[in-house]
């Protein structure tokens, strides 16, 4: 990856990292850098889950969000660009051993041949302390021979150089990575919830909505990967003349499962409880093992609630968010769907859910999309549709519908 990249403001911020909009300095792109900070081994791990989701999708699919590229801060000012393919080897090692890795003081203290492969953005002030950074890119060219001198020989401009053979220390990555940036499409419409929220209902839109998030979900599962935290906060907007184009995002839970071979699914199973409470599977709320079908219910509650624009406020939140839920008793107390259903699995939904929606309210959805709600939202994950008959059955219901 060649480019350099303005950092313009803070966009966004989460429990892992923060989100800034940028431009690419030559053509003035706009494009998302997500930065990462490299400080625990716990995060690494999702970080690199993601990072390795990303490049596997790479640019296929208009409804998964788009990796530009990758960097590697290995200094207060230093970025290292990684190729596609490469794993930062240290990361790896953090993981694998349960604390981060760092390279040898000896090894930071002196000019390696593999800090010729480095650039810096100049004017931008990468702080480790805080996720504030507010740049101007200006690539910079160190040379491979280092003196006592202070000063640097800088590489004359138009003139190309040949660059030495990697040596073992860039092979080992010996390098300390303070964090990864992701470099990603920019969406203009903010998240699921900001988006429709928004806006007044529109059946149209919605129906798009819906139809996108089947595609973007046929072709992840197609690739063999399990999103595990489907939610609308995870699915990003770009507005465009023709309508919204949805971008299903935020890879850092998502695991590797078996794909469609010689016609045949296998299914990896997974154990590790993760996800958001109001979207999870009943399987998964009780601590059983589960396979990608646990996607399929996730992508139910978002598709009911959306169809019928049902929204609540979670506890410890002022955020209103678009969600299917079950109301405890006479209380105003609202527990999961995939809770509930996990409590009693007789539980009979209602579908539509009348008296629930927030103002002003769509149309329900009509018996054939009922049905299909239904079937995504199955206990049992076995009845529940493949993501690959998903697009064509919710196609056929609101034909159906229609008539």
């Amino acid at each position: 990856m060649e480019e350099l990249f303005t950092l313009e403001k803070e966009v966004g911020r989460g429990s892992y990292g923060v989100v800034f909009e940028g431009h690419v300095a030559k053509t003035g792109q706009r494009v998302a850098i997500k930065r990462l900070p490299c400080s625990n081994p716990e995060s690494i791990e999702l970080y690199l889950q993601e990072l390795w989701a990303m490049r596997t999708t790479a640019k296929n699919h208009v409804n998964v969000i788009a990796l530009h590229g990758c960097l590697m801060q290995t200094g207060t000012r230093s970025l290292k660009p990684l190729k596609p393919g490469n794993l930062p080897l240290r990361l790896v090692e953090s993981v694998l051993k349960g604390s981060v890795v760092r390279a040898l003081q000896s090894q930071e203290r002196t000019n390696s041949p593999c800090n010729t492969r480095r650039r810096s953005i100049s004017a931008c002030r990468l702080q480790d302390r805080t996720n504030t950074i507010q740049a101007k890119a200006k690539l910079q060219h160190k040379s491979k021979e280092s003196s006592s001198d202070s000063s640097t020989p800088q590489r004359p401009q138009n003139r190309r150089r040949k660059r030495p053979a990697p040596t073992q220390e860039d092979q080992t990555g010996s390098l300390r990575c303070l964090a990864l940036w992701l470099v990603m499409e920019y969406c203009d419409g903010g998240d699921l919830n900001q988006y429709l929220l928004s806006r007044p209902p529109d059946t149209q839109r919605n129906h798009r909505v819906v139809q996108q998030l089947c595609s973007a979900m046929a072709f992840l599962h197609r690739l063999g990967i399990t999103h595990r935290d489907l939610k609308p906060d995870n699915v990003l907007v770009c507005v465009t003349a023709k309508g919204p184009v949805i971008k299903v995002a935020d890879f850092g839970l998502s695991k590797m499962s078996e794909c469609v071979v010689d016609g045949d699914l296998t299914r990896q199973h997974f154990s590790s409880t993760c996800g958001s409470d109001f979207y999870m599977a009943p399987e998964v709320w009780g601590g059983l093992t589960y396979t990608a079908q646990a996607d399929i219910f996730s992508l139910g509650v978002m598709f009911w609630a959306v169809l019928e624009r049902i929204t609540f406020v979670e506890e410890g939140t002022t955020q209103e968010q678009l969600g299917a839920y079950v109301c405890k008793g006479r209380s105003s107390w609202l527990m999961p769907l995939g809770e509930a259903l996990w409590e009693n699995a007789e539980l009979q939904l209602c579908i539509p859910m009348k008296f629930k929606r927030a103002p002003p309210l769509p149309p329900p959805p009509g018996p054939a999309m009922c049905t299909l709600l239904l079937d995504m939202l199955a206990s049992d994950p076995d009845a529940r549709p493949l993501a690959d008959q998903l697009e064509a059955r919710v196609c056929r219901a609101l034909k159906e519908d229609s008539h």
